[in-house]
């Protein structure tokens, strides 16, 4: 290994001017990919307007040398003389601390503690510094790549900060996010120009193409609701969406024989009989409603459902509580004091 003075323009190469860390740190020779792959290209110069400068203040430098810290450490976890924990690694099995650290920043965010807030916006960097490695060490592209890429998105789709559109409302910045990235998505599979205005409106890219399929469903139809929504496909007002979530309602029952559902606790052979396609669709279609309620209201669904699993599990533990103190578990109660319970555990709140 060497010693090397790291500079932010290898990590940060977008960022105007580079400057140099003065703490000497070693990194691995192994973290330096072949030529012509991602690294290499992230360190020459990125040539942006006047426009698109911003200014790096003393505090983004201390910032940047931090972050240099850390990627200089990640890549000394994951060298031959480093953890064989980080070494063993790999896209697929980093997935689920992924999105667990994803979900801790939220819980963190909601905790109100800015400790923990920062702790675990941490955490979540660490794994794109990890991400970034690993394909470092593949030669695919390293975390000036992943920098570069972002910082130039960024100026790209705010023409109205850096360029020359005018866009005076959240709502119009919004409408030109979307139709710069449907231009975006057609640059990238390289579309020439069409004469014909049919064949060029058949080519054009959907602006819900890129919404992931492996999305959590909620999360799914939030985002292809709120991204057709940009373009002006939404109801004019709340009440429009609640008739919907009623009509969905109302189908879902249609379904029903007799029109009401027994429970699969209560009557498992009947249950069953009732779990037909049409029921599983008009669910969905009620569920789908639902998350265009918390849209349209300005909510996160994904948000709005994991508090109110919170304010389930705690009244629910509440209630088990509860039942203990008076000798019995909560099972064996019967359903009159489960309800009895229920509202007690709201008024104890």
């Amino acid at each position: 290994m060497a010693g090397l003075n790291l500079r932010a323009c290898e990590f940060m190469p977008a960022l105007v001017n580079c400057y140099f860390v003065r703490k000497r740190v070693t990194v691995p020779r192994k973290r330096r990919i072949a030529p012509g792959a991602g690294l290499k290209r992230s360190r020459r110069r990125v040539a942006f307007s006047r426009k698109s400068e911003v200014n790096v203040t003393k505090r983004d430098k201390a910032a940047g040398e931090w972050f240099a810290r850390l990627v200089a450490l990640q890549a000394r976890l994951r060298s031959p003389n480093g953890c064989p924990w980080d070494r063993e690694q790999t896209h697929a099995s980093l997935r689920k601390y992924l999105i667990e650290e994803a979900y801790e920043v939220l819980d963190a965010m909601d905790s109100s503690d800015a400790r923990k807030f920062a702790s675990e916006l941490g955490d979540l960097l660490l794994q794109v510094v990890f991400h970034a490695n690993i394909a470092e060490s593949e030669g695919r592209f390293g975390i000036g790549d992943v920098i570069e890429a972002v910082y130039t998105k960024m100026v790209r789709r705010h023409p109205h900060v850096f360029g020359d559109v005018v866009a005076k409302t959240p709502g119009a910045v919004l409408k030109n996010w979307e139709q710069i990235k449907a231009a975006e998505r057609a640059a990238e599979k390289n579309e020439k120009p069409e004469k014909s205005r049919a064949k060029k409106a058949a080519k054009r890219e959907s602006i819900l193409a890129d919404v992931p399929r492996s999305m959590p469903a909620v999360l799914e139809a939030y985002q292809l609701t709120r991204r057709a929504s940009r373009i002006g496909f939404d109801w004019e007002n709340l009440e429009g969406v609640l008739d919907k979530l009623e009509e969905e309602r109302r189908e879902l029952l249609a379904t029903l024989p007799g029109g009401h559902a027994t429970s699969e606790h209560t009557d498992a052979r009947a249950h069953a009989a009732r779990l037909t396609p049409e029921v599983e669709e008009e669910v969905g279609d009620l569920l789908f409603a639902g998350v265009n309620v918390a849209r349209f209201v300005g909510i996160d669904p994904e948000i709005a459902l994991k508090k109110a699993n919170r304010k389930f599990k705690h009244r629910f533990q509440w209630m088990e509580a509860a039942a203990a103190r008076e000798d019995h578990h909560l099972a064996d109660v019967s359903r009159e004091r489960m309800e009895e319970l229920w509202n007690e555990s709201k008024a104890a709140e």
